[in-house]
């Protein structure tokens, strides 16, 4: 009479997972991040003859670029917020009057 029924939820298919603490895939983004700054770094000191020093401060920016966009617009936010926000910087809101434009102009029904 009291029967256990078992239902399939499908609840695991709305996450994409986590590798080494990042969500989805960002940790493609670390390895290219990590790849840009050793083979920078390798060009920089070996074959440009800079210094150890030099070579690796350059080379820093492609590994910092990548843990910006890491943590800055992908990691913890809410999918398509990188190219939201993206848009907004180069178009401006989308909604709601223009915030330049003065008071007395603007022209509510």
């Amino acid at each position: 009479m009291n029967e256990l029924r078992l239902t399939e939820t499908n609840s695991a298919d709305d996450s994409d997972g986590k590798t080494w603490g990042f969500e989805g895939n960002l940790f493609w983004h670390l390895i290219g991040g990590i790849f840009a700054a050793v083979i920078v770094l390798l060009l920089l000191f070996s074959v440009a003859q800079w210094t150890i020093t030099a070579s690796a401060s350059v080379a820093a920016i492609p590994l910092s670029l990548s843990l910006t966009y890491i943590f800055g617009f992908r990691q913890g936010k809410p999918a398509g917020y990188d190219r939201d926000i993206l848009e907004l910087w180069i178009s401006g809101p989308g909604f709601g009057p223009d915030a330049r434009q003065p008071l007395e102009e603007r022209c509510y029904v």
